[in-house]
């Protein structure tokens, strides 16, 4: 399948990047409770370290977190997200024209963030927890992902402890998403954020069971917003807990080969940006999905 895709992104970064084919974001977790371990670097040059090998494998964005998004995880005051991310991302900075993002949902992390180099911030409550990051977006021009979550990580649960089948009423999950994702897009928008700078991320494993997820990974084509030009999709498919359901509940660290054919099954329905812990081998495996 194809979808249109921005020529570039974010449209006033002078490192903005093409986003055809597919781009591969890095995750850099400083956090000490992230799900998977191999992600979570809390010494800031290891997390440079880290980083650059990401860069080295090819990933196009690398995406900062001081906060565990994770189902169960406690929240993380503002100041202490700065204190583990700002020098992080200054120390990149200083060495890489390789795009930055901030995982936040809040806008005093978001602007500390882009005062030492940020390019990009990464809201997995959709503008909906600090709507001032949406007005800091606006007026930095960073470009802005937003995210499609039900509820706050510390209400949530993995895609396989869920006791029952999350409700998305009549309308089903995938058109339940995009409707929220349009809400989302609007909003931002009326906040003075322009369409080109918006990435939509549907939210895979956030208040969604193991077949809904893989309902709306079959689906990406279907969540284009209504009545505006398409919108580039970013998934966060890595590791996560609906994968290792499908493969016999396999455990975090057996989960590389399903992440990566998930993120190749991305691709192929019209994202533009898999976000994931293990850069090389998505590089290497959309290299031969696209070819020569």
């Amino acid at each position: 399948m194809s979808r249109d895709r921005l020529s570039c992104w974010p449209p006033q970064s002078p490192r903005s990047i093409e986003l055809d084919p597919p781009v591969v974001m890095g995750i850099l977790n400083t956090t000490p409770d992230s799900f998977h371990a191999g992600s979570r670097v809390l010494d800031p040059e290891a997390a440079l370290a880290h980083a650059l090998e990401m860069v080295d494998h090819g990933a196009r964005i690398i995406d900062i977190g001081g906060e565990s998004t994770r189902p169960g995880a406690d929240r993380i005051e503002a100041d202490e997200q700065i204190r583990r991310t700002q020098p992080v991302i200054k120390a990149l900075r200083a060495v890489s024209d390789v795009l930055i993002s901030i995982d936040t949902t809040s806008q005093v992390v978001a602007a500390a963030a882009l005062e030492v180099g940020a390019d990009i911030i990464n809201d997995v409550s959709g503008g909906e927890e600090d709507p001032g990051l949406l007005h800091l977006a606006a007026e930095s021009c960073a470009g802005l992902v937003l995210m499609h979550r039900t509820r706050p990580p510390d209400q949530d649960v993995y895609s396989h402890d869920h006791p029952a089948e999350p409700d998305f009423g009549s309308q089903g999950v995938v058109s339940a998403v995009r409707g929220s994702l349009e809400s989302m897009l609007s909003r931002a928008m009326q906040a003075g954020v322009s369409h080109g700078q918006i990435v939509l991320d549907p939210g895979f494993g956030f208040g969604k069971s193991v077949v809904q997820n893989f309902e709306l990974l079959r689906s990406l084509d279907s969540l284009d917003p209504r009545n505006l030009p398409p919108t580039p999709l970013l998934v966060g498919l890595s590791r996560k807990s609906f994968i290792g359901a499908v493969l016999g509940d396999r455990p975090v660290d057996e989960r590389l080969a399903g992440s990566v054919a998930a993120g190749l099954m991305a691709a192929q329905g019209g994202a533009s940006i898999i976000r994931t812990h293990d850069v090389l081998e998505t590089v290497d495996a959309l290299a031969i999905l696209h070819g020569p």
